[in-house]
């Protein structure tokens, strides 16, 4: 198990502010945050390529703060792959154990059986630069693991490959994880693919960290507005006041039935948003007359983006419906939403 307590360090004005997270044994740990506030840095921490400034780093309760990184038994895979153009995929696999005085026996027996697990037995004898983007990062992680680490450390393993073969890698990486019981920190910008890979997800910004948690928790119940937008969550609003689980919102009165004095934010999932041509035949108290401001369609579910006063909210329907509503920018439409659809911060 890796403990961080309580590290920092500073870079001119970059600061890694007092982070102290765990990751337990075989799990796989997501580390996510936009660029720039610090992700490699408290990777780089960890693998003991920087000193922190302040804070220790504890392996299975043993400080190995000031341990240098050839002690440590962690292996770090950079988004470059930095694999040795001029060696094959099989002895840039071997390089590790060969370095570190394996005989040519074991040598052989680790080879094999990581191009077996990494499927990359067909392509042992080629270079580097004959290799695609997702072959060079199973090439890779075979290298990386090849020496046995305790701790694998993925820094935006994905960001340099295709669509498709990103989502193959996805699975690649978890299954290395549960086959090899091998415990992962994975660095990413990308909530999706976290969401996807991690056990537990760390959300880190302005070099802090906010919140961990499972994918679960972190969607369902995000601790602030902004781990909630950075997340991707849409109508996010601030509320002025509560009054009898009623949020006042501008010149908008929203029913929700977890509201209370503490609540300064509430959001509202897009996909739980109704829309209308006409006024809904229902009791249902929220529900507002809108005008359409915009329409997306970056998915295959158009967002519509409608006003009500000062009130703006985002809803996804499906494109059936959109079709069959007509609906258009400009165009009077209604919505409503039920009062547990209103969640709280």
């Amino acid at each position: 198990m890796l403990e961080l307590q309580s590290i920092g360090k500073r870079f001119g004005a970059f600061e890694l502010k007092d982070v102290s997270l765990t990751i337990n044994d075989g799990e796989y740990f997501v580390l996510l945050g936009p660029s720039g506030v610090g992700k490699t840095v408290l990777m780089e921490i960890i693998a003991g390529l920087i000193r922190p400034d302040k804070g220790r780093i504890l392996w299975d309760g043993e400080d190995i703060t000031s341990r240098p990184p050839e002690a440590r038994g962690f292996s770090v895979v950079y988004q470059d792959y930095a694999l040795f153009g001029h060696l094959t995929v099989r002895r840039n696999v071997a390089y590790g154990p060969a370095a570190a005085g394996a005989s040519a026996e074991k040598i052989r027996r680790q080879v094999a059986g990581l191009a077996e697990i990494l499927r990359i037995e067909e392509i042992l004898d080629r270079y580097p630069k004959s290799l695609s983007g997702g072959e060079q990062q199973r090439v890779a992680l075979a290298r990386a693991l090849a020496v046995g680490p305790q701790l694998l450390l993925l820094d935006e393993p994905l960001s340099a490959v295709d669509v498709n073969t990103r989502l193959r890698l996805r699975k690649e990486l978890k299954r290395i994880n549960t086959e090899l019981n091998v415990p992962v920190l994975h660095i990413t910008h990308d909530p999706q693919e976290a969401i996807t890979l991690g056990d537990r997800i760390c959300v880190m910004l302005d070099s802090r960290i906010r919140q961990v948690g499972t994918a679960a928790e972190l969607f369902h119940e995000p601790c602030e507005p902004d781990v909630a937008r950075f997340l991707g969550m849409r109508n996010i609003l601030p509320v002025n006041r509560v009054k009898g689980g009623v949020c006042f919102i501008d010149d908008r009165q929203i029913e929700a039935g977890a509201a209370d004095e503490t609540t300064t934010h509430i959001w509202i999932r897009p996909e739980e948003i109704l829309i209308s041509t006409e006024a809904f035949e229902s009791s249902a108290r929220n529900q507002f007359r809108c005008l359409v401001a915009e329409i997306e369609h970056h998915g295959s579910l158009p967002a519509v983006q409608v006003v009500s006063g000062a009130m703006s909210l985002t809803a996804l329907i499906t494109y059936r419906s959109f079709k069959e509503l007509q609906i258009a920018v400009g165009a009077e439409v209604y919505i409503t939403f039920k009062s547990s659809s209103v969640h709280c911060l």
